[in-house]
């Protein structure tokens, strides 16, 4: 739980330090135009920040972290959102910077990242499944025997 917490603060100190660094770089650089940078902050807070506190109070009431998919879900979906964020803050950089072309790495690694974040998704939804049948199973036997009783 306490690695969930750690994690959701981070991303939300992230986040608002990312569009503070977008604020001040494009002005900086007395750029008015598109950049991924803008967009940065906005995907920290809320798939990082806002979704892992989701998934707390998931944890709390579910026992999430008892499922043994609860892992795989926690690191693959990190690894993707790092990623997604890393690429679109390299993409930015280099749009602020004047680039009218980029590698064509920096949007495969970004999908990379996406692809990530889906497959993090899914091991969430697998992990929550498995832990809310076991629940639904330990209260209806419970409601059983009281009924019964």
């Amino acid at each position: 739980m306490k690695k969930l917490f750690y994690s959701a603060f981070a991303y939300m100190v992230i986040g608002v330090l990312s569009g503070f660094f977008y604020r001040e770089f494009t002005k900086g650089k007395d750029f008015t135009g598109f950049t991924q940078l803008s967009v940065v902050h906005t995907h920290l807070l809320t798939l990082g920040f806002m979704v892992l506190l989701i998934v707390l109070v998931l944890e709390k009431v579910f026992a999430l972290s008892r499922s043994r998919l609860f892992s795989w879900f926690f690191w693959t979906y990190n690894a993707g959102l790092v990623l997604t964020a890393a690429m679109m803050v390299v993409h930015g950089i280099l749009q602020v910077n004047g680039a009218t072309e980029v590698s064509a790495a920096i949007p495969g690694i970004a999908g990379l990242g996406h692809i990530l974040l889906s497959a993090g998704m899914v091991l969430l939804f697998l992990a929550l499944r498995t832990r809310l049948f076991a629940s639904a199973v330990k209260h209806d036997g419970a409601t059983s025997a009281a009924l019964a009783g």
